[in-house]
């Protein structure tokens, strides 16, 4: 039975300043978590607006160019992989969100946080439960950070293609798990989840043992006539 969906929004703040936070890539085995802050422009409203999760690649990538055009301002926060492993994966979430704030060009009057708790910030802000469904802000901050990411996938893909990237975008897959197993942890998998730390104890790194496979002939002359 489905859950009934949630009421509609209504925030204290009505003024124009207002800005969504999202996060992409808590889940992940490898990268950064990326968020995104954006103000959108009440005079350029963009139709079409939802959970990043919801909408097709194509519908994304659309959305993403008219959220660059039209916003009032918009700015990426991230933590690295070496910091979520030092930090925690919820405080390098909390340190991406206050990075993506405080890099906006604009500063908001009042902040808009998806979830259920805001990070200890000097901005005005609020929680929202489901937010990427309900509040346009945060909808358009959740487009931004995956589409940042998920080309960020794809670019380590063409770098480590057998670990297929791109496709599950470092979720822990049975994909990705054999990967792991078979080739190691690549320096950009975060060593402080289990199956990253398994992967580095039973097999190594990934570079590691691209050398231990390589082949040196013992005399560089012994193939020429």
């Amino acid at each position: 039975m489905s859950k009934p969906p949630l009421p509609p929004f209504h925030c204290r703040y009505d003024g124009t300043l207002l800005a969504g936070v999202d996060e992409v890539g808590r889940g992940p085995l490898i990268g950064a978590v990326v968020t995104a802050a954006v103000i959108l422009d009440p005079r350029r409203p963009i139709a079409g607006l939802a959970d990043s999760k919801k909408l097709t690649e194509k519908r994304r990538e659309a959305l993403y160019e008219q959220i660059i055009e039209n916003a009032t301002a918009w700015c990426i926060g991230r933590a690295e992989a070496g910091e979520i492993d030092r930090l925690n994966i919820y405080q390098a979430t909390m340190v991406a969100m206050e990075r993506a704030v405080a890099g906006l060009p604009v500063q908001p009057e009042y902040v808009l946080v998806d979830g259920n708790r805001c990070p200890k910030w000097h901005w005005p802000s609020e929680p929202v439960i489901k937010g990427d469904s309900r509040v346009e802000a945060i909808s358009a901050a959740s487009i931004i950070a995956k589409v940042v990411r998920d080309r960020e996938m794809a670019e380590l893909d063409a770098q480590f293609p057998e670990y297929g990237l791109a496709q599950h975008k470092g979720y822990p897959t049975p994909v990705h798990l054999e990967a792991l197993n078979c080739h190691g942890a690549t320096v950009h998998h975060r060593r402080s989840f289990r199956p990253v730390q398994e992967a580095i104890d039973s097999v190594g790194f990934y570079r590691e043992r691209a050398e231990e496979t390589m082949h040196y002939p013992a005399d560089l002359f012994e193939n020429i006539n």
